[in-house]
């Protein structure tokens, strides 16, 4: 059976010594958050992931969610209780505002204890996930009377939030969508539509579920012009703040997937459901896009859970497993082979794996740290900065982490050769629940484009440029320290990979769309490179400060090998997608469509 052991310690040593948040003492709920008081949370959070949601992943997985004929779903055995001491202890509200319940922590904590659940058992961690996502949308464009009704009790764990968007018809494309609302002539709305892939959209472990469904209001403009956005309770909510009688909004089928199993993905099918428009008319897109940037960095914490959680295991295999002797003579000669991970093809593969997890673990943080700064910040220039940096990170934390998580969680199934393959050593899991990840909120290919076509001119690139710039000044202020010369130098030649790749579809991709659409994936995993071998740098240079002052130097010299690492085996990838960028599109679109 697999484990899992969250990284509580690596977690904090990113908080405070790379990403020393105490310097952020002076933002709202920086102060509370204290050392002792970060470790605290995070170690509590760690033993609630491992002790309480890890050993339900695989009995999740085997057991899945069913649906009774009344339309009602159960989830797994254990996830009731899992998700009810997940409530009882306040983690649903960590970083939520203390008006509504919540504690007002900085979201970065929040961050690093998704990481821990979504490691822990991907399924069951979407259904608080989903939650939160649905109340940032809430926070920010719901009602006075919206907030007040629904706010306490998601906060609090009681209820739980949805989104709702896809059709059967159309995904990306939202300006396609059919769900009509009606309005009631009282305020509401009668919602009647069918919408696909919603995650957690009917179960058993709330006493409510509040959907935030878009649809079209009738007469609106078609496209996306034209949409709008309802919050939809499962139960309609009585004067007095209680549970009263059921809406017209049903699950029609859970999803048949490869993966999630234990997570109710459902048809859902609104019959004229009772419905409030959240924020105006025809916006209901600029509302959801809260929740989809919100989800679209869960996501990509997802990515690294998944990568976290396959590589300890197969860690432990390769340690346990004997196969062959060491090219450099016996290893173990007392016994009758040698445990894998002598090898140096293991070797490679689990350091590759985790040389990532770590770089991605920082870059996660860091993002939710800009995050924090553009929601809490009082100097504007600061809040500015900050959403630049969180805008131009989104479509890499979602995209890089998740297709990244993907082949990392393959590669820890191969060090397990034939049981790799076989459902009882739990490894197939993580392959099956990281492949979701690159497809949900957004399709990686769409990320992408985000990026290219959205994200890199916004206001004439200077999120971009804001980045180029940060690092070179990094690389210029550490150049000649010698302890740092393993990590700036080869950064360097990235950073112009980088630098080339955007002068290259500046000059190129805007007069011709298609280099565009051809450069963008490799565009958006350069630039991850990039920002790994960025994190890295950052990483060494906390690890080498803490060795000068003796702390924990066995620890900070892995650290610093798995960086050197990263940077020789791993960063020079920047120059293949710089020379596939500068290949442009013309072969890519050559072959006319019959052809295929």
């Amino acid at each position: 059976m697999p484990s899992y052991r969250a990284p509580v310690e690596d977690t904090l040593f990113l908080l405070n010594d790379v990403l020393a948040i105490h310097r952020y003492d002076n933002l709202p709920g920086f102060a509370d958050a204290s050392a002792d008081l970060a470790q605290a949370v995070l170690s509590e959070g760690g033993r609630l992931a491992g002790e309480v949601f890890a050993p339900l992943n695989l009995s999740g997985d085997r057991e899945g969610c069913a649906r009774r004929e009344d339309g009602s779903v159960v989830t797994p055995k254990g996830f009731k209780a899992a998700y009810d001491a997940y409530a009882a202890g306040g983690w649903m509200g960590l970083s939520l505002p203390e008006e509504f319940g919540g504690q007002g922590l900085p979201h970065v904590l929040n961050t690093a204890m998704q990481e821990f659940v979504s490691g822990a058992n991907l399924a069951l961690s979407m259904y608080p996930g989903l939650t939160q996502g649905a109340i940032a949308a809430l926070l920010v464009h719901g009602s006075p009377e919206q907030k007040a009704t629904y706010l306490p009790k998601m906060v609090e764990g009681a209820w739980t939030g949805t989104m709702n968007l896809t059709e059967p018809h159309c995904g990306t494309d939202l300006g396609l969508l059919k769900t009509k609302a009606v309005p009631n002539g009282d305020g509401s709305y009668s919602l009647t539509g069918t919408k696909i892939f919603i995650s957690a959209g009917e179960h058993d472990l709330s006493e409510n579920i509040v959907h935030l469904v878009i649809a079209r209001i009738e007469g609106a403009p078609s496209g996306t012009k034209g949409i709008s956005l309802f919050v939809v309770p499962k139960f309609l909510v009585n004067a007095d703040g209680s549970v009263g009688e059921r809406n017209a909004v049903a699950c029609g089928s859970i999803e048949h997937k490869m993966g999630i199993h234990a997570n109710s993905t459902c048809v859902m099918n609104y019959d004229g459901a009772k419905g409030w428009l959240v924020g105006q008319e025809n916006r209901g897109l600029a509302a959801m896009f809260v929740m989809m940037n919100e989800a679209r960095l869960a996501v990509g914490v997802q990515g690294l859970g998944q990568s976290e959680a396959a590589y300890q295991n197969a860690v432990t295999y390769a340690q346990e497993r004997l196969q062959g002797r060491s090219l450099t003579g016996a290893k173990a000669p007392d016994k009758a082979a040698d445990p894998i991970i002598v090898h140096p093809d293991v070797r490679r593969t689990l350091m590759q794996i985790r040389a990532f997890n770590e770089a991605a673990r920082a870059l996660m943080l860091w993002t939710a740290l800009n995050s924090d700064i553009a929601h809490r910040s009082q100097d504007a220039a600061e809040r500015q900065a900050a959403e630049d940096m969180l805008g131009l990170m989104t479509p890499v934390v979602k995209g890089v982490l998740t297709d990244r998580g993907f082949a990392n969680a393959v590669e820890a199934q191969q060090m397990f050769g034939g049981h790799g393959y076989v459902e009882e050593w739990g490894m197939s899991q993580f392959v099956r629940d990281a492949r979701i990840a690159m497809i949900y909120e957004g399709a990686n290919g769409i990320q992408a484009m985000d990026l290219i076509g959205r994200k890199l001119p916004k206001d004439g690139g200077r999120a971009m440029m804001a980045f180029l710039t940060e690092v070179q000044t990094f690389i210029k202020d550490h150049g000649e320290d010698e302890g740092m010369k393993p990590f700036v130098a080869p950064l360097q030649p990235a950073l112009n990979d980088l630098q080339a790749a955007v002068m290259w579809l500046m000059q190129n991709a805007f007069s011709k769309p298609d280099n565009a659409g051809a450069a963008a994936t490799d565009l958006m995993h350069l630039l991850g490179q990039v920002v790994l071998g960025y994190m890295w740098a950052k990483i060494a240079r906390a690890a080498l400060a803490k060795k000068a002052e003796g702390a924990d130097v066995e620890r900070m010299d892995a650290k610093l090998v798995l960086g050197r690492f990263f940077m020789e085996r791993m960063l020079p990838e920047t120059s293949l997608r710089l020379a596939r960028i500068k290949a442009g599109a013309e072969t890519t679109m050559a072959l006319p469509a019959e052809a295929f």
